[in-house]
């Protein structure tokens, strides 16, 4: 069952396999840059390009993810506000930060319309909203 200690997703690939492999390179082309002192630009140059790459493989699979899934997330809780409370949410959404907004998703939809109002008066924290959380609501489809 998902939970706050347990809600942290790895995408194997990446976590296992490509990361793992781009650190293997980055590490042998950094020992060759230094023990081979005859080639010794050449393995700087190609150390640079293996941390080049894994960096915007990183952030590039990172980001585009991100974004995505944070635009699915507002919708999906304005519209189960809604659906809940028959009021509109964008009132409340613009006094939450993303934190907030985040951690409400795994609100049930019998705690959110309480917790949303909590969240806004006491200016509660991400991580805070979580910890309040009665009935969690899991997320197994995210990224």
């Amino acid at each position: 069952m998902q939970n706050n200690k347990n809600h942290v997703r790895f995408y194997p690939p990446h976590h296992f396999v490509f990361y793992p492999i781009v650190l293997l390179l980055l590490t042998s082309s950094v020992y060759y840059a230094v023990t081979d002192e005859n080639n010794q630009k050449i393995w700087l140059f190609i150390s640079a390009i293996i941390l080049i790459i894994g960096w915007l493989a990183f952030m590039l699979r990172q980001h585009y993810a991100l974004v995505l899934q944070n635009r699915i997330v507002r919708q999906e809780l304005r519209y189960r506000y809604f659906v809940i409370t028959g009021t509109r949410f964008e009132a409340m959404e613009n006094l939450l930060n993303d934190s907030q907004l985040f951690a409400l998703r795994f609100a049930s939809d019998a705690e959110l319309p309480n917790l949303v109002q909590k969240a806004v008066s006491e200016k509660m924290s991400g991580n805070a909203i979580k910890k309040n959380i009665v009935n969690w609501l899991p997320d197994y489809h995210r990224v």
